[in-house]
């Protein structure tokens, strides 16, 4: 794989992204010894926060791990909950996330290997107030996605964390725009990731990847990924990724990868035609691919 600096030959990328699958499964293991996450989500003020919420949480689910765990306001959990019967739903009192909640997602945290929050939250006071009081706590890997970017501002991550923003969450997260040449975005990308100490998915027509010390990019994906929901799966794959064993740095070049990849292939049968809904379906076929 190339530094950020440089051009990313494809089939270099490919190369390097299956060298992170080296974990195998053990034929005798049992029920959510390879992966199990939480997914933190949803909202009863946004119609489609559920959806976005369940999209993230069927992505990571592809991967190949074992079990996801959404954790969304009441209503939004039941909605969860009809669109898909794989998951386990722990529904919260109220309308939206608060800060009272915090302490309940900490405890569902403790038995998962990996935590995704933000896919159909809210930017309101009390679910960033949630989302600060669960971040700053939060020992396990964690992934950091749409409005919950903004309460990182105030917190220092207790373990490893991946942050995925687009350059509008990135003036979010640091209060500075990442400028619109590729060199801008690099630059403002590995000062964040340093400063946070995490590592930075920047999204856009080339992604930036960084842990602040190593840079990478990733070429795949076309303008049709701006339909919704694109960027919950992207969160999605990050997190069952870090549940199958990679490294922060390697569950989001991977997770950028594939995720590109399968818009690619979309492209190709659809057009612009494509939606997120359609990515679930292609991920299997990628991980068996990298798995091999």
């Amino acid at each position: 794989m190339d530094t950020a600096e440089k051009a990313t030959p494809p089939t270099i990328y490919y190369h390097a992204v299956k060298s992170f699958f080296r974990r195998k499964r053990n034929p005798d293991s049992h029920k959510g010894q390879n992966g199990t996450c939480l997914v933190i989500g949803g909202s009863e003020e946004l119609a489609g926060a559920p959806a976005m919420a369940a999209m993230a949480c069927l992505a990571c689910l592809r991967t190949g791990i074992d079990l996801v765990h959404a954790a969304a306001p009441e209503k939004a959990g039941w909605a969860i909950n009809a669109l898909s019967p794989d998951l386990i739903v722990h529904k919260f009192r109220g309308k939206t996330l608060k800060k009272a909640h915090a302490k309940k997602a900490l405890q569902l945290s403790e038995k998962c290997d990996a935590c995704l929050i933000g896919p159909g939250m809210e930017k309101g006071k009390g679910q960033i107030a949630f989302a600060g009081a669960f971040l700053g706590k939060c020992k396990k890997p964690v992934v950091v996605d749409a409005d919950a970017i903004a309460a990182c501002v105030k917190i220092t991550f207790n373990g490893p964390a991946i942050v995925t923003p687009h350059a509008k969450e990135f003036e979010a997260l640091t209060g500075k725009k990442c400028g619109s040449s590729l060199a801008e975005k690099i630059k403002a990308a590995k000062s964040a990731a340093a400063s946070k100490k995490c590592v930075v998915l920047l999204k856009g027509r080339i992604d930036v990847i960084t842990d602040g010390k190593r840079t990478f990019l990733n070429r795949t994906g076309n303008a049709g990924m701006t339909v919704g929901g694109t960027g919950d799966v992207l969160a999605g794959l990050c997190t069952g990724f870090l549940c199958l064993g990679l490294k922060p740095l390697e569950a989001a070049c991977a997770a950028a990868f594939v995720n590109g990849k399968i818009g690619d292939s979309l492209f190709r049968k659809m057009g612009y035609g494509f939606i997120a809904s359609d990515f679930i379906a292609e991920i299997p076929k990628w991980t068996k691919k990298l798995a091999r």
